[in-house]
Order: C-alpha cells, then sequence, then structure tokens
C-alpha cells in the first residue's frame, strides 16, 4: 500500500509490502543483471516495524531502496585487461609473502602478515591453496 504524501528525508514514496511490478531491489536487479542505469533510487520499501506507523517515515537500515526498473541498463562486461587488473588486485590479497601459496579466500594480511600456517603453524586444506611455481635451477 502506497501513502499519498511523501515522508522520506529524499521526498520518495514509501511502500508497504506492496509495490508496483517496475519497482525493485538492488538485489532483484543483480539476479535480473542489470544495473541502475545511472539513476538513484525512487521509492523506499518501508521495513517490517514501520509498517504498523503509518504515519512516520522509515529510517531504520532494514528499509529497502527500489530502483525502477525501466531505467535499468545491462551490466558492462569488462574488458580482458579491467579481468586482468581485478585478478592481480585479488592475488595480492590472497597470496602469502611469506609461502608464495594463493589461497580461494583473501587473507588477513593488515592484522597477521600471513597465512595462519605461517603465523602460527595452524595446517590449511591442501585444497584452500595453489602452490606456488616451482623454481629449478637445472640447466635444461
Amino acid at each position: 500500500m502506497q501513502h499519498e504524501s511523501p515522508r522520506g528525508a529524499q521526498g520518495l514514496p514509501e511502500y508497504d509490502s506492496a509495490c508496483p511490478d517496475h519497482l525493485v531491489t538492488r538485489r532483484q536487479l543483480r539476479a535480473r543483471e542489470v544495473s541502475p542505469g545511472g539513476h538513484g533510487p525512487v521509492a523506499i520499501l518501508r521495513c517490517a516495524q514501520c509498517r504498523t506507523r503509518p504515519q512516520r517515515s522509515c529510517t531504520h537500515r532494514t528499509r529497502a531502496w527500489l530502483y525502477d526498473l525501466r531505467l535499468a541498463r545491462p551490466k558492462r562486461t569488462p574488458t580482458l585487461a579491467q579481468e586482468w587488473a581485478l585478478d592481480r588486485a585479488m592475488a595480492a590479497r590472497q597470496t602469502c609473502p611469506r609461502c608464495r601459496r594463493r589461497y580461494v579466500f583473501v587473507l588477513p594480511l593488515k592484522t597477521l602478515g600471513c597465512c595462519l600456517e605461517c603465523h602460527d603453524g595452524t595446517p590449511a586444506d591442501p585444497a584452500s591453496y595453489i602452490a606456488p611455481p616451482a623454481t629449478h635451477l637445472l640447466a635444461a
């Protein structure tokens, strides 16, 4: 149910539970593989607590911003150079500076400075990392 007067701090209309089909949340946009297209939210989906207080504007963190699906644009596909740059950035966050293993998750480099196995000897699951490339000193 939409309230007639916009009450939000931004002057956006607020909806309790049912809203028009063309208004969706960010998560619903992501599921449809589209982006807001440079447009901001056009309405607010009120939280469950504020639905019982129609005279007040919802300012809780659990409210949802609604975007107009008609203004949405397809997501851009990254170029090979952008994908390479993202991979290098993630490699820096996933590679232990001591043992040079690249893990499948981000390491706590700011707090520990290395992986858990190098820090305190906690054994790492072999399926959670890629071993560093072998460096050999053979002539051939």
